[in-house]
């Protein structure tokens, strides 16, 4: 009798010991699979899959740990409707998470958004294209340089014209890529589109103060130049018709337009990367307006994209004496009319601590 006892209860601890075993696994097995792992997986479900072809699928793409614990998961819940789609799900998800998602319909948006800052050139544009979608920095230079490309723009934007075609222009495009929020399809758009929706944003934009621009005697590519110079010196609408007043102001006197941020353009290098060297300040080169021989003269081609407001300030320049102006250290613009208030309003900055400049 004894002996009958201790077996059933040797068997009894087996069964429990089992029972336990396979609860412990089945939990274990509804955890995610590497909860420190929040890498998106994207996983499309076709329409027709049956449950157990998507359990397939999502152990193939290591997103459950068991395929018999799922099974055993849906029937023990009563999940039902998992639905066709593109599902965004990472390992970091629980199978509850997983499971919940695929049943909700919640299909994986595969919308990009893309900001492009004013103030920014082409080299940045590359740099955030190629960080955004499956286009290269390389994808979008070659573009650029593809005549037959460039051709075809002309022909459809009543704005660009063979100037941008200019030897000693960097980009062709560069300024005319309006600044904005945008979003496309999917990381598979291609640089042609992003660059088409920007200029038909541009295109909008220029239609709107076209007749103030005509009025100003300058054509569209100057004023874009304009309007790049003024996004990099000036900081609000005040200062921006100021400072596009000097511009203009310096022009019909035949002086140098002397602005460092397109001399930081004519050598490349980004505003705080690093300062600028002498020889650099004094090299002759179609941008750079601190060099010799460009007195009275625009830089090559636009430096940077500007914004709506540095456009309008382009064609809208306050009418004034000015012709020179400083920034103090504040980022607080000042103008004055002659190089002895100018050389003045510099040594009162210095002594008050705050000395910044650009000329």
């Amino acid at each position: 009798m004894k002996k009958g006892i201790i077996i059933f209860a040797i068997i009894l601890v087996g069964i429990i010991a089992i029972c336990g075993g396979l609860l412990i696994w089945y939990k274990s097995s509804a955890n995610p699979v590497n909860k420190d792992n929040n890498k998106e997986t994207i996983v499309e479900i076709k329409k027709g899959t049956k449950t157990e072809e998507i359990i397939n699928l999502l152990k193939q793409n290591d997103l459950i740990k068991s395929e018999l614990a799922t099974k055993i998961y849906i029937k023990l819940n009563g999940v039902k409707s998992l639905q066709a789609g593109k599902y965004n799900l990472s390992q970091s998800m629980s199978l509850n998470d997983i499971l919940n998602t695929i049943s909700s319909g919640k299909i994986y948006d595969e919308t990009i958004e893309i900001k492009f800052s004013e103030g920014k050139n082409m080299r940045w544009i590359a740099k955030e294209i190629a960080s955004k979608t499956n286009n290269t920095e390389e994808d979008v230079f070659n573009l650029l340089k593809d005549e037959e490309y460039i051709d075809e723009l002309i022909q459809k934007y009543w704005f660009l014209t063979n100037i941008i075609k200019n030897k000693n222009i960097y980009y062709p495009l560069e300024g005319y890529l309006f600044p904005d929020t945008y979003k496309f399809k999917n990381k598979d758009v291609t640089v042609k589109e992003i660059f088409e929706t920007l200029l038909n944003n541009m295109d909008k934009e220029l239609k709107g103060i076209k007749e103030q621009g005509q009025a100003t005697g300058k054509s569209v590519h100057e004023i874009l130049t304009i309007a790049s110079i003024i996004e990099l010196e000036g900081n609000d609408a005040e200062a921006r018709t100021g400072i596009s007043s000097v511009i203009y102001n310096r022009l019909k006197k035949n002086m140098s337009l002397g602005s460092d941020v397109t001399t930081y353009y004519a050598m490349q290098v980004d505003m705080g990367e690093r300062n600028l060297y002498s020889s650099e300040i004094n090299t002759s080169n179609p941008y750079n307006t601190r060099g010799p021989n460009m007195n009275g003269k625009l830089p090559v081609g636009p430096i940077a994209s500007p914004s709506k407001e540095s456009i309008k300030a382009a064609v809208n320049p306050s009418k004034t004496s000015y012709l020179y102006f400083v920034s103090d250290s504040n980022g607080k613009i000042y103008f004055t009319s002659t190089y002895e208030e100018h050389k003045n309003l510099i040594k009162k900055l210095q002594s008050q601590g705050l000395w910044y400049s650009y000329e």
